[in-house]
């Protein structure tokens, strides 16, 4: 096990390490939609990529959920496989919010054989979602409430 400073410095070690790899600016929380973003996640477990919903109103959230899930065929035909959706997921804190993520178990950041797998399948995976939205961004983001 390393110690907290360990874990941390191993962390910034990653992402400093991703950033030189893909050099770009992804879009992440830059939807311009309110409590709508993508996200990277990196555990020693696994290594997930995210579209969080984070919106207040349950009504709103549920809203833009159900429009990416009204696109679910397309997305998964053209852009990304293996997705889980699910409407009400609930983070440690024991906020409520709606996930979609796409994940590779098996690797985690604390063992550096496995950094460019990760880096890869951050790239690809986060590279499709981003496309997926840019295509549809109009669409998801006309909700009716």
């Amino acid at each position: 096990m390393y110690s907290r400073e360990e874990s941390q410095r191993m962390k910034r070690e990653f992402w400093v390490a991703f950033a030189e790899k893909y050099p770009r600016k992804w879009v992440l929380y830059d939807t311009k939609i309110k409590d709508f973003s993508f996200k990277f996640f990196v555990d020693n477990k696994k290594a997930q990529v995210l579209i969080d919903i984070e919106h207040r109103s349950d009504e709103k959230r549920y809203a833009y959920f159900e429009k990416i899930e009204a696109l679910k065929n397309i997305l998964e035909e053209e852009f990304i496989k293996d997705l889980v959706f699910e409407k009400n997921y609930t983070l440690e804190s024991g906020k409520t919010i709606s996930r979609i993520w796409v994940e590779k178990q098996g690797i985690g950041f604390s063992n550096r054989n496995n950094w460019d797998a990760i880096f890869d399948f951050f790239n690809e995976n986060m590279h499709a979602l981003e496309m997926f939205y840019l295509e549809y961004d109009e669409f998801i983001k006309e909700i009716d409430v």
